[in-house]
């Protein structure tokens, strides 16, 4: 098997000529210049990184992928946590913090949880595996495009790291009133949550698509240092290639096939209508109990707020604050922020139009780490079955607030950025290449 020769040789020496990008946050087209191994472009306006460059990527995202995928068999074979108090205890698999939702009646939080630990996880890992053994071999697989295209779209939805902090969390709440073990599943899962990050971060999409597909011309007359738009081209959101829109703005990448379009299609209006729902869903999801704890005989709902004061009562400031953070502070601030983002886009300039498009980078980020309290619902609803001695069931705000979660996180993507700097006007010169920097790894 030989090695890929890109490895030696980056597309920008074998391209023979400029390679475009457009930026898909500020539509900003620019040159890329030559990367070496560990150093990264980014764009001259607004900062947003548009490649990254490894030494030898197929050959360290197989490795990373296959390793992980190893470690995710692991997990789910063997016992993950256990507790026991007064002689009577239980034992848990990975898989159960899904399942005993569905005894419950909560079979779409249940689908929710399975999906983003387990299986959609896999599939991404499987991806990875499938397309970089096409092209270590030199010849792609089978539908390596669409996988490739499926690629990035998975990433936001794979929270096998907020999972694993949703477990130290629920370990924390229950250490001071039964014994706890971890089971080589917790630490399978652990080494798993680490290199499935690990795997995502060492994904090269611009050295994965130039040899998959190569890489077409840039229509002719594109130029550097002004927007897409301004000139009837856009860049390819999954694939970054330049492409020519038609009379009516939209069209199909010539590279990866996926849809054009010079803004996303009613932008404005899709995020509107999902932080409206979202807000909806948020007045339940506090107001319902998110679970219930039974000792003893004697019930106690508890809200979310509930839960927080409770740490509080406990002592267990850090978890509390942890909690606080990610299931008030978090969706709370990306709603006040997507909504204010929505409100002053019009109004944007040169001047303010970064620190906007900062501001949404942030909020597109932390919006998974909500999903912290619904795996902590999960993970004790399964683990605590011990009868009247001690038992947790979950609440109705728990589809609630996973609701909240997934709306919110649909909302930022469907918020197109590039709107923030649609009315600002450049008055100052710009440099055509974009920025070359030297990052980690």
């Amino acid at each position: 098997m030989n090695s890929p020769q890109v490895d030696c040789h980056p597309p920008e020496t074998r391209a023979q000529r400029r390679r475009l990008r457009a930026c898909h946050e500020c539509d900003w087209v620019s040159a890329l210049p030559p990367l070496g191994s560990g150093e990264k472009a980014s764009c001259p306006r607004c900062s947003h990184v548009l490649v990254k460059r490894h030494r030898y990527p197929a050959q360290r995202s197989m490795a990373l992928a296959l390793s992980s995928l190893i470690a995710l068999l692991a997990a789910v074979s063997f016992p993950f946590v256990s507790f026991s108090i007064s002689g009577i205890g239980n034992r848990i698999e990975l898989s159960q913090t899904a399942t005993t939702l569905i005894s419950f009646h909560q079979p779409v939080v249940a689908i929710a949880v399975i999906m983003t630990i387990v299986v959609l996880p896999a599939i991404y890992l499987i991806g990875v595996i499938w397309l970089q053994f096409g092209l270590l071999r030199g010849h792609p697989m089978p539908f390596s495009r669409d996988i490739a295209r499926s690629l990035a779209r998975l990433n936001p939805w794979m929270m096998a790291d907020v999972f694993i902090v949703g477990a130290l969390v629920s370990l924390i709440k229950i250490a001071g009133m039964a014994q706890v073990e971890l089971g080589i599943s917790f630490w399978a899962f652990s080494v798993f949550a680490i290199l499935l990050l690990l795997t995502t971060q060492s994904i090269d999409s611009d050295w994965m698509w130039f040899s998959l597909e190569k890489e077409p011309l840039a229509p002719e007359g594109t130029l550097t240092g002004t927007t897409a738009a301004s000139q009837g081209v856009t860049g390819c959101p999954t694939c970054g290639l330049i492409n020519r829109l038609n009379a009516h703005g939209k069209g199909r990448c010539l590279r990866c096939h996926e849809k054009l379009h010079p803004r996303l299609p009613h932008s404005l209006q899709r995020t509107w209508a999902l932080l409206f729902a979202a807000t909806v869903m948020y007045i339940p999801a506090n107001v319902y109990p998110i679970m219930t704890t039974t000792s003893l005989g004697h019930s106690s709902p508890s809200t979310i707020i509930g839960g927080v004061v409770q740490l509080i009562q406990m002592g267990s400031w850090p978890v509390a604050v942890v909690i606080f953070v990610a299931s008030v502070i978090v969706p709370v601030g990306k709603l006040v922020a997507l909504v204010w983002l929505c409100m002053v886009i019009k109004h944007s300039n040169e001047l303010n139009a970064q620190s906007r498009t900062r501001l949404y980078r942030l909020t597109e980020f932390i919006g998974r780490w909500s999903m912290v309290d619904v795996f902590v619902v999960a993970i004790l609803v399964a683990l605590i079955r011990a009868g009247t001695l001690m038992s947790i069931t979950p609440g109705p705000a728990a589809l609630a607030f996973a609701s909240v979660v997934v709306l919110t996180m649909l909302a930022a993507m469907t918020f197109d950025p590039r709107l923030i700097w649609d009315t600002p006007t450049p008055h100052s010169a710009r440099r055509k290449t974009a920025t070359k920097e030297t990052v980690d790894g």
